[in-house]
């Protein structure tokens, strides 16, 4: 049988409807479903979701909800005792978002957390143990102030708990 464009198209849109309703009918999309839409089903969390409305991404919720997982495992996030955010000065330019997140009195409510200035490199974050051992390093260059500001909160320990953790309350 010989296949022209058209049958190829036609044959290739059946598939594609066969494979949403195969979806829709399971409820919830596999892994790969997912990157294909662009999300990471292992780290989506679906409060996540419910922030895509300010970024005019409102079309994604519902494929977004059947990507993630509920924020109950939240407690299962891995935080660390201190972070170290490094740039260079010379690149605030390029990174005009960094640099308001560093600027701003945001940095200050993280106790655990250091700015140092390197010369030459693109902003990253190093996450370390109580010993000051690193045991993370993550490009922040794409982030903006909120996800830098969420991330710290999120994966840092927080002042009450680093006491009670140095005092073997917990």
């Amino acid at each position: 049988m010989f296949l022209n464009q058209r049958n190829v198209c036609s044959v290739f849109l059946v598939f594609l409807v066969i494979d949403v309703l195969v979806i829709q009918t399971a409820g919830e999309f596999t892994a790969d479903d997912c990157w294909a839409l662009g999300l990471n089903k292992a780290n989506l969390l679906c409060s996540s979701c419910d922030q895509l409305q300010p970024f005019g991404l409102e079309l994604l919720k519902d494929h977004c909800k059947q990507c993630c997982h509920r924020d109950e495992s939240v407690n299962a996030v891995k935080q660390y005792a201190r972070a170290r955010l490094e740039v260079c000065t010379c690149k605030f330019g390029a990174y005009p978002q960094i640099q308001a997140f560093i600027k701003s009195d945001r940095p200050a409510k993280y106790p655990n957390l250091q700015i140092k200035y390197v010369r030459g490199l693109d902003p990253i974050i190093k996450l370390m143990d109580e010993e000051g051992n690193v045991q993370e390093v993550l490009a922040i260059d794409k982030w903006n102030t909120e996800t830098v500001d969420e991330f710290l909160r999120t994966h840092l320990v927080s002042s009450d708990e680093e006491i009670k953790i140095r005092l073997n309350l917990v």
